[in-house]
C-alpha cells in the first residue's frame, strides 16, 4: 500500500507500467467536475470510476481485495478512511472469490486505518486488504483500476 500526495505521483510511475497514464489523467483533468460513472481509458487494462457515496463506521465498511486489478484511488471532496489488513492476514472470507467482479469480502478486523483527503492518493495492491469509504457525510472519490 502506498499513501502519499498527488504532487509526488510521479515518484510511482516507475512501479507498473499503465501507473503514468492514470496519474496523468488524473493531474490533467477536473475529477470534480466529472459526473459519477466509469471511464474506459484501456480496454481492460485501465478504468477509472468516479463515485458519490456516502460514509460508513468502520465497523459497516466491507474488506476487500483484488487480485487481478490495483487500486489507485484518490478522493474528490469529502476525506475517506479506509481500513487496512494484508491478504496474508485475511482468514475470513465471507464469501468466495468473484472473478469476474475481481473482489473478495473478507470479515477480519483491518489492522490499520489511513485517512485519504482531496490532493492525496492511495494505492492498494493484491496485496492490501482494504475497506474503503470510512467517513462521515458525503464523499466524492475516484478509483484507477490497473490491471496487474
Amino acid at each position: 500500500m502506498v499513501l502519499d500526495s498527488l504532487k509526488n505521483s510521479g515518484a510511482y510511475t516507475a512501479l507498473h507500467p499503465l501507473f503514468q497514464q492514470a496519474f496523468d489523467y488524473l493531474n490533467q483533468h477536473d475529477l470534480s467536475a466529472m459526473e459519477p460513472g466509469k471511464t474506459v481509458l484501456i480496454e481492460g487494462k485501465l478504468t477509472l470510476s468516479v463515485m458519490e457515496v456516502t460514509g460508513k463506521t468502520p465497523e459497516a465498511a466491507k474488506l476487500e481485495a483484488h487480485k487481478r486489478y490495483i487500486d489507485i484511488q484518490t478522493v474528490i471532496s469529502g476525506t475517506e478512511a479506509h481500513g487496512w489488513l494484508p491478504i496474508e492476514a485475511c482468514k475470513q472470507e465471507k464469501a468466495p472469490y468473484d472473478a469476474e467482479k475481481d473482489i473478495v469480502f473478507f470479515t477480519d478486523t483491518p489492522s490499520a486505518q489511513i485517512t485519504v483527503k482531496p490532493g492525496e492518493f492511495v494505492i492498494f495492491f493484491p496485496e492490501d486488504g482494504h475497506a474503503p469509504c470510512i467517513g462521515q457525510g458525503p464523499i466524492k472519490k475516484a478509483v484507477f483500476k490497473v490491471l496487474v
